[in-house]
């Protein structure tokens, strides 16, 4: 049986079929629509504004677990969204963790939006960040986490005229019809959100000209500058997390969100807060890093219809990272698992046709046993499971091309006997991560 469209469904499909798809990377149309709304970005609390190419979805889901876990009320505003376009609004409750918009608050407050903008040209993710600023100035908060969509110099969260901390996490090639075709280009964009006056704090780097160039235009706006491994660093010892920086050492709990990189990530945002004054106790900083969520990155699913399907003992993790960045940190997390407990890997992939399949499969040569590629049917932008296929065997692995995740799984478990049993990743795109988080009854809350 079909469900039926919730109230912000059928206000965004309205939007949908009135407005182009994609990206127009201008301001002068949000901001002629925010001043007749009444410059709510102008009134936003205080801001940490957040851009990258990868970790800026865990670093503000550990900005936010912090804050709350210190009884601060915090709004935060992401996207893509995995399974309900509500999961880009949180709001937040002084009574502790936030909680996302009501559909129905969602829903009247895109049809305000869109009404004050009248039919003019604007694309569609300009009017829902609309709708965060206005959402956010009207609920009293004490921190809002604002994550930049595409770039930074002209997305449309950087119409804020100040924060009180700018973040810039790991820099890789991605979106590069729209930043550039070298990761300088991509981080000459992302710096765009420096603001004069505003600390940075900028996070794990693996390319040299990328960290040059943004410490260059940081350090052009005249404000402090906090750079991971130069003024604060994370390292696992003993199985706890140790945190360094200029005021000394804090012995943490590890992360509860998986892998290596989440250390760095965990690390960026604690830098962040004390670089923008929230200046959160260890208590808090421990109680947020057990308690953050963030789902579709190295999730593991342990319930659900396709959990179901698999082998017996098997692993299922689905990650919805999408770039040879993604794909290297995605890699050692799977190589620190194998580590731990040794399996066949099997890669179920899909990806969108803007993005570099070939660098990001290169990360598993070696590791995956396997590769089958599925198609991503919640988006028209999808590459076929042939081509993406191709591109894996480009990359050096056994791959074929199936119907589904479903179909996927089952051409593994049916007959299997050898032990142990598999270790499954379900990888390649936010889509393909938010249909297998809706088939397995595991939306965001």
């Amino acid at each position: 049986m079909t469900s039926v469209p919730s109230l912000a469904d059928q206000e965004i499909g309205k939007l949908l079929e009135l407005h182009p798809k994609g990206f127009d990377l201008k301001l002068d149309r949000i901001l002629r629509l925010l001043a007749d709304l009444g410059t709510p970005q102008l009134r936003l609390p205080p801001t940490i504004h957040v851009a990258g190419t990868n970790g800026k979805g865990s670093t503000s889901a550990f900005s936010r677990a912090i804050l709350e876990a210190a009884g601060r009320a915090v709004h935060v505003h992401t996207s893509p969204h995995l399974v309900d376009w509500r999961e880009r609004y949180r709001l937040g409750r002084s009574s502790g963790r936030g909680e996302l918009v009501s559909d129905e608050e969602l829903a009247e407050t895109i049809r305000r939006v869109a009404s004050v903008n009248a039919g003019r040209p604007i694309t569609v993710f300009e009017l829902l960040t609309a709708v965060a600023f206005v959402l956010f100035a009207e609920h009293p908060a004490d921190a809002t986490v604002l994550e930049v969509g595409l770039g930074g110099r002209f997305d449309a969260t950087n119409v804020i005229e100040t924060a009180a901390v700018s973040v810039v996490t790991a820099i890789s090639l991605d979106h590069q019809a729209f930043l550039g075709d070298t990761v300088e280009k991509i981080a000459g964009e992302k710096a765009g959100i420096f603001k004069r006056g505003v600390p940075v704090v900028i996070g794990p780097q693996t390319s040299e000209g990328a960290l040059s160039v943004l410490c260059r235009e940081a350090e052009r706006t005249g404000a402090r500058v906090r750079v991971y491994g130069q003024d604060f660093i994370a390292f696992e010892e003993h199985g706890r997390l140790v945190y360094q920086d200029e005021r000394g050492l804090m012995d943490l709990p590890m992360p509860r969100l998986p892998g290596r990189h989440q250390l760095g990530n965990a690390a960026t945002a604690i830098a962040a807060l004390r670089a923008g004054g929230f200046d959160p106790s260890q208590a808090a900083i421990e109680a947020g890093l057990t308690r953050v969520e963030w789902p579709g990155r190295l999730q593991r699913i342990t319930s659900g219809r396709l959990f179901d399907l698999c082998v017996p003992g098997s692993e299922l993790w689905l990650d919805g990272g999408h770039n040879p960045g993604a794909g290297l940190v995605v890699a050692e997390a799977l190589a620190d698992l194998e580590d731990r407990t040794q399996r066949p890997l099997f890669l179920i992939a899909g990806m969108l046709n803007t993005k570099e399949p070939v660098g990001f499969f290169e990360a598993f040569a070696g590791m995956a046993r396997h590769v089958f590629t599925v198609p991503i049917r919640s988006s028209d932008s999808g590459l076929s499971a042939e081509e993406l296929a191709d591109a894996a065997i480009d990359a050096g692995l056994e791959a074929e091309p199936c119907d589904s995740v479903e179909e996927a799984i089952r051409l593994v478990s049916t007959g299997w006997q050898s032990s142990p049993a598999p270790r499954f990743l379900v990888c390649g795109s936010l889509y393909l991560a938010g249909d297998v988080l809706r088939e397995s009854g595991l939306a965001p809350r």
